[in-house]
C-alpha cells in the first residue's frame, strides 16, 4: 500500500471529468447548453463517429474575449452565477465545470468573438494543457470542437457503445433541447 499524497491537478481534472463526460452526448449537451445560456437564436451541430471522433457546435450567441475564454477553461469558473447566490440561477450551467472537464479528457478547441471586437480569438486545451488564446477569423457567435473524445483517460473508451448508439444517444440530447427551446433553430449533421 502506497503513502496517502496530494494528486496533480491534472489527474485530479480527468477524474472529475468523467462526472461531467460519460459519453459523446453529455459532451454535446454541456456544449450546446453553454450556447443557449449564451443567448444563441441558431445552433449548428457536426458529428462524427457519433461524437466520438468530432463534436462541433457553432452559435451565434454573446461570444466570448479573449480573458474570459482564458476563465472559461478553468474550474470553478462561470458568468452564469450571480456573486454569491446559489438562489440566484437563471441558466442550464453554473458550476464552470463543462469545458474544463471536457479539456481534460479530449482536445477542445474555442473560437470565439464578441460584438464589435476587431477579431475573434482561439484557444485549445489539449488534455488538460490549454495554449493560446490567439486572434482568429470568426463573424460571429462561437465555434466550439471537441476531438479525440477521452484521448487522455483512453480506458474511458471501452465504456462507449457502437458509433450508431452514440449517435443516437445525442440525437436524443439534441430532440430534448429542441424542444425545450422551440423559438431556438437546431441543426445536426
Amino acid at each position: 500500500m502506497h503513502k496517502i499524497r496530494q494528486l496533480p491537478d491534472r489527474l485530479v481534472n480527468q477524474i472529475a471529468a468523467g462526472e461531467v463526460v460519460e459519453r459523446p452526448a453529455s459532451a454535446l449537451k454541456e456544449l450546446a447548453e453553454n450556447a443557449l445560456d449564451a443567448g444563441a437564436a441558431k445552433l449548428t451541430i457536426t458529428l462524427k463517429s457519433g461524437g466520438i471522433e468530432e463534436i462541433t457546435v457553432r452559435d451565434d450567441g454573446r461570444g466570448m474575449d479573449a480573458d474570459e475564454m482564458t476563465l472559461a477553461v478553468r474550474r470553478h469558473a462561470t458568468s452564469k452565477l450571480p456573486e454569491d447566490s446559489l438562489a440566484e440561477i437563471k441558466s442550464l450551467g453554473f458550476r464552470g465545470e463543462a469545458l474544463p472537464s471536457i479539456g481534460a479528457v479530449a482536445r477542445l478547441s474555442i473560437t470565439s468573438i464578441t460584438a464589435g471586437a476587431p477579431h475573434a480569438w482561439q484557444l485549445v486545451v489539449d488534455a488538460g494543457v490549454p495554449r493560446g488564446p490567439e486572434p482568429a477569423a470568426l463573424a460571429n457567435g462561437s465555434v466550439i470542437s471537441v476531438t479525440q473524445l477521452f484521448k487522455a483517460v483512453p480506458a474511458r473508451l471501452k465504456f462507449l457503445k457502437t458509433e450508431r448508439t452514440e449517435q443516437g444517444q445525442c440525437l436524443d440530447v439534441m430532440k430534448r433541447l429542441a424542444m425545450a427551446w422551440p423559438h431556438v433553430a437546431f441543426h445536426l449533421t
